[in-house]
C-alpha cells in the first residue's frame, strides 16, 4: 500500500490535490476504514460536481460495501443536503465527496455520523488517519448500493425555517459560481416570488467563470458589478458545496460573516427571547454586544466548524456563525446550510421594507480587518514577543491569542499546516486602526 500524505487529513474533513494526493485508491482504503469505525449499515453518499467526483464515488462505494455498508446514492448534491437528509431517513452516517471552496484540482471528503442525539457528528479526519493501514477483515456479505431521491423533502425542510408569505418580490442576483447552488436555486425559484437572475448557473467543476472561495481575490467582482448593473435589492454568492453565503447590499458592497450573523440573530431573538447564540473569536465585538441588546446570550467559540457544532450542542445553542460565513442552526441538526440562510435572509430583508444597506447600517460601529496569511520564521517567539508588548492588556488564550483593549483589540491565530500566522484586528475608529495594525505588523514580521 503506498505511503499517503497525511496533510490532506484535517480536523474536520480531508481534502487533497487530485490524483497526487488524494484519489480512488485512497478513497476506497478511508471507505473501508470509515465502514469498520462506524459500525453503521447504512450510509447515505453525495458528491459535487467537480471533475474527478465520480471516480472518487467508485473508489468510496468499493470500500463500504466491501465492509457490508448499504450504500443510497444521492448523486450530486449540497452539503446541506446530505446532512439534513442523513437524520431525516434515518441514516447511520453519510458522507459528502467535495472539496468546498478549494481550487478545482482538489477533492475530498466530509464524513457525519447520526446517533439519533438530536445532533449530527462531524468525524474528523485526523480519526481517520490514526486508522488508515490498520488491517480490517471483509464483510462476509457484501452491501448493496441503490439511488435515491430525496429533492422534495430537503425542500420542504429548508422552507421550515421560513414563511414564504412574508417574502416580498425582490429582485436578487445569485451567483452559483459553477457550483450545486446552480442545481437547488431554480428548485427554490419555483416556490417565492422573487426575481433571481442568474450568473454561472452550469456546473462546472473546474471553476471557469472565478474561485469558488469568496474570500479569494477577484471571486465577488462579477457578482457586484451585475447587482450595480441590474439595480438589484441584492446579491448573493454561493461557495462550491453551498455551505457558505455572501450577501452584497443593493449598493455593491459585501456584509460576510459579521453582519450577516446579526441579521439572523435579530429574527431568532425576536422568536426566541434568551436563547443563545455562538460566535467566533475572530468576529467584531459588534456581535456579542447586539445580541445582549436583542436579549440574547453570546457563546464565544473557537474558529472553524467543528467548534461550531461542538459548542452549540454544549450550549444548546439555537444559532451559530462565522466570519467565514458558516452558519449553522439548531433545527438544522446543528449543521450549517447556504440555503436556509438564504430564505431566511429573504424574509428579514422583505419585512424590513428599506434597502439591505440601512438595515445594517446600524450594526456597523467599528472598524476591522483580517489578514489570513502573515508569513512568520518562528510562530511561538512572535506568540511571546506580542504577549510582552501587549501584557497591559486583557489576555485570552482560548483560540491563539486575543488581547483587549478598551478601543481596540486583536487575535493571532497559527496556521497548523505552515509557517503563517493569521491576524484579526478592530478598533473604534479607522485611524486607530490602521495604527494598530502597522504596529502589530511590525512586530509580527
Amino acid at each position: 500500500m503506498a505511503k499517503i500524505n497525511q496533510t490532506i487529513f484535517h480536523q474536520y474533513d480531508i481534502r487533497g490535490i487530485y490524483p497526487d494526493d488524494f484519489n480512488e485508491d485512497i478513497a476506497y482504503q478511508i471507505g473501508r476504514v470509515f465502514a469498520d469505525l462506524s459500525e453503521v449499515k447504512r450510509i447515505l453518499v453525495g458528491r459535487d460536481m467537480r471533475v474527478s467526483s465520480e471516480k472518487i464515488f467508485k473508489g468510496l462505494v468499493k470500500g463500504l460495501i466491501e465492509q457490508g455498508v448499504n450504500v443510497s446514492d444521492a448523486g450530486l448534491i449540497p452539503i446541506d443536503f446530505l446532512y439534513s437528509m442523513v437524520p431525516k431517513n434515518n441514516f447511520g452516517a453519510g458522507i459528502m465527496i467535495t472539496a468546498s471552496h478549494n481550487p478545482f484540482q482538489y477533492n475530498g471528503l466530509k464524513m457525519i455520523l447520526w446517533r439519533k442525539k438530536g445532533w449530527i457528528e462531524p468525524i474528523s479526519g485526523r480519526k481517520i488517519a490514526q486508522l488508515i493501514g490498520k488491517k480490517i477483515k471483509p464483510a462476509k456479505k457484501r452491501g448493496k448500493i441503490e439511488k435515491v431521491n430525496f429533492w422534495q423533502k430537503f425542500l420542504n425542510h429548508i422552507f421550515s425555517f421560513v414563511d414564504v408569505g412574508k417574502i416580498k418580490r425582490l429582485k436578487i442576483v445569485v451567483d452559483a459560481g459553477n457550483g450545486l447552488a446552480g442545481k437547488v436555486i431554480p428548485l427554490i425559484k419555483k416556490r417565492i416570488p422573487c426575481q433571481i437572475i442568474p450568473l454561472f448557473f452550469k456546473l462546472d467543476g473546474r471553476f471557469p467563470n472565478h474561485p469558488p472561495n469568496p474570500f479569494e481575490r477577484g471571486a465577488l467582482d462579477k457578482l457586484i458589478e451585475k447587482v450595480k448593473k441590474e439595480k438589484a435589492d441584492l446579491g448573493v454568492f454561493f461557495d462550491g458545496d453551498t455551505d457558505r453565503i455572501v450577501l452584497i447590499d443593493e449598493k455593491g458592497s459585501p456584509l460576510f460573516g459579521d453582519l450577516q450573523l446579526i441579521l439572523l440573530a435579530k429574527k431568532f431573538l425576536n422568536e426566541n427571547p434568551n436563547a443563545r447564540i455562538v460566535y467566533k473569536v475572530d468576529q467584531s465585538k459588534s456581535v456579542p454586544e447586539f445580541i445582549k441588546k436583542m436579549n440574547g446570550k453570546p457563546i464565544r467559540a473557537k474558529v472553524g466548524y467543528f467548534f461550531t457544532v461542538k459548542a452549540m450542542v454544549k450550549n444548546k445553542a439555537i444559532l451559530g456563525g462565522e466570519t467565514s460565513c458558516h452558519f449553522a442552526f439548531k433545527d438544522n441538526f446543528y449543521a450549517d446550510s447556504g440555503f436556509i440562510a438564504f430564505l431566511i435572509f429573504l424574509e428579514i430583508i422583505s419585512q424590513e421594507n428599506r434597502p439591505l444597506s440601512e438595515i445594517v447600517k446600524e450594526y456597523k460601529i467599528y472598524h476591522k480587518i483580517h489578514l489570513p496569511k502573515i508569513k512568520v520564521t518562528d510562530q511561538k517567539k512572535t506568540f511571546n514577543l506580542l504577549k510582552e508588548k501587549y501584557k497591559n492588556g486583557k489576555i485570552d488564550l482560548l483560540d491563539g491569542l486575543t488581547i483587549q483593549y478598551k478601543n481596540w483589540w486583536f487575535n493571532l491565530r497559527p496556521s497548523q499546516t505552515e509557517p503563517v500566522v493569521r491576524l484579526t484586528v478592530e478598533a473604534k475608529t479607522k485611524e486607530l486602526l490602521e495604527k494598530k495594525l502597522k504596529e502589530l505588523k511590525k512586530i509580527i514580521k
